[in-house]
């Protein structure tokens, strides 16, 4: 697991990168918080009264001094962000509406980042995923050719390192969304130094059975290829067709993956959370994530029973997002 956050690390060493955190009052976050300003790879900005901040962080026994404060109720450019904000919901969103939105820490965090004053965020640790997820969809959006954002996680077993998707946001991808997981999933596996090598996953291989459900992952294939056909991807396939090359010489002889996938989509969100919680509690994996992919600017959530550790790496990976 060093390995991998050494690499990330290394990524971002140098690049002044900030990451904001709308949740400073948490003990989580501030301890995550003191521990990157103290490594000096990313910058904290934390969201919160910054005496009410100062105070959390003194009960709690950290340092932030290396951290941006920030106050929504007292901040400098409020009426510049709002103006923004009105003119990014094209109509939505009244003067009136955006200063009442922008006093919530989410929205307001979410601005800083698409206004370019913050380079990602961080939250989750005490807001549920669509909390933080919404305000990131309404204002960041998605890049162009993506209409949904998705969660991967990078499993990690010792020097083992495999891409896992949708695993966290999308509970019935159809063809167009798996496609679009696809090509997203390989940028996030290449960030993480792994050479991106596709299986689109079903209980078939290669025809061995048909079903709506076979035949939503073979089109979601095609999809994928008519926009990158540099990328090493084929499906359908069963996991050991995938995996195992003895098993792939036998079930698809023809296929550039030859059982040596890294990144797998799978059909649907039942089958990649059950997926990877058993390649984390039967394999001994580490799961590191979700990490949200598909967005123009990076934007990731933590679960709410996230540890300190847990809040540091996530923004390590959400500053490396934002350099690639």
């Amino acid at each position: 697991m060093s390995n991998l956050f050494d690499t990330l690390k290394a990524k971002i060493d140098g690049k002044g990168k900030k990451i904001v955190f709308p949740e400073a009052l948490d003990e989580r976050i501030l301890t995550a918080a003191s521990q990157l300003g103290a490594d000096g790879l990313v910058k904290p900005v934390l969201v919160g009264n910054k005496e009410k901040v100062e105070q959390k962080a003194a009960e709690v026994g950290v340092d932030v001094s290396g951290a941006e404060i920030l106050d929504p109720a007292n901040y400098d450019e409020f009426d510049e962000m709002v103006a923004s904000f009105v003119e990014r919901r094209k109509g939505k969103a009244t003067e009136e509406k955006a200063r009442e939105v922008l006093q919530v820490a989410n929205y307001f965090g979410t601005m800083l980042v698409y206004m370019g004053k913050a380079d990602g965020l961080v939250s989750g640790a005490a807001h549920s995923t669509a909390d933080t997820v919404r305000p990131a969809l309404q204002i960041i959006k998605t890049k162009p050719g993506i209409k949904k954002t998705s969660g991967v996680f990078v499993m990690v077993r010792e020097e083992e390192k495999y891409v896992f998707a949708d695993c966290a946001i999308n509970i019935n991808p159809d063809s167009q969304d798996l496609a679009e997981i696809a090509l997203a999933s390989a940028e996030t596996a290449a960030l993480f130094d792994i050479d991106p090598k596709v299986a689109m996953l079903s209980f078939s291989t290669k025809g061995s059975a048909q079903s709506p459900e076979t035949e939503k992952v073979s089109e979601a294939l095609k999809l994928a290829k008519e926009q990158n056909n540099n990328l090493v991807i084929d499906g359908e396939f069963q996991f050991d067709a995938a995996f195992v090359p003895s098993v792939a010489e036998k079930k698809a002889p023809d296929s550039p993956l030859k059982g040596e996938a890294n990144t797998f989509i799978f059909p649907s969100l039942e089958a990649g959370n059950i997926g990877y919680k058993i390649a984390q509690r039967l394999g001994n994996f580490d799961a590191v994530g979700p990490v949200l992919q598909g967005l123009n600017q990076p934007v990731n959530d933590l679960s709410r029973g996230c540890n300190a550790d847990d809040v540091y790496k996530l923004a390590i990976i959400t500053a490396a997002q934002s350099v690639q």
